[in-house]
């Protein structure tokens, strides 16, 4: 018999435990954010809209002409248990840009090696697979002494405060204290596919982890739209 769909993003998510612990070293409820980190020059990016981005394509993408709009921030891989999610993802951007939706997708091969292909090969499997339209930016970090200055602000507004429940939950909390026993008390990007939204004045309003339903982010991007 051969594997189920369900069987195979398990086994995947598995297979990653030990490619995470050898590369290792929620609405919008306006609830305070105790795990902040300012550091990486973030002291003078105080707005959302002081940041710039690369394209895949190599044009610069500057965040402050995202201003009025609503955003929706998440890094992305290819390989991953939660790849899926892009579909979702796009239907936000279908339903709702013309509204004043924007997307920045961050490809990010950080965790488990799960985005390893080319900028280029990304956005094919994206293109082939989920039929994805919003903007994809060049493969970056957001751990760490190479991340993105912008995530560093992200993470500085809105920290970790623990993950949903959902099937892949205890896996994940397990290979997070694997990898680092004080995971759940820092506020670095846990795994792909965690979200940012930011409203229409520069504000970060939330952060989802990926293991929250897709039904509350939209919930969340519809409010302030």
């Amino acid at each position: 018999m051969g594997k189920t769909p369900h069987t195979i993003l398990c086994t995947v998510l598995l297979a990653s435990v030990t490619v995470f612990a050898a590369l290792l070293f929620n609405s919008c409820d306006g609830k305070q954010q105790d795990n902040t980190t300012k550091s990486k020059g973030t002291e003078t990016m105080s707005s959302f809209y002081d940041f710039s981005l690369t394209a895949m394509n190599g044009e610069t993408v500057k965040t402050a002409d995202f201003k009025g709009k609503v955003v929706l921030v998440v890094n992305t891989a290819t390989g991953c248990g939660f790849t899926p999610q892009y579909a979702p993802i796009e239907q936000l951007y279908l339903d709702y840009h013309d509204k004043g939706l924007e997307i920045l997708d961050i490809p990010c091969n950080q965790f488990g090696a799960q985005a390893p292909g080319t900028d280029e090969e990304i956005h094919n499997f994206c293109t082939l697979h989920y039929n994805t339209t919003f903007p994809q930016m060049k493969k970056s970090d957001v751990n760490g002494a190479n991340e993105l200055p912008l995530y560093t602000y992200l993470k500085s507004q809105k920290g970790f405060r623990g993950l949903d429940e959902h099937e892949y939950k205890k896996l994940l909390e397990d290979m997070f204290a694997k990898a680092d026993p004080e995971w759940d008390k820092k506020p670095d990007i846990k795994w792909n596919f965690t979200k940012f939204i930011i409203d229409r004045n520069g504000n970060v309003v939330a952060r989802f982890e990926p293991t929250a339903d897709m039904k509350k982010v939209e919930d969340c991007i519809k409010s302030l739209l």
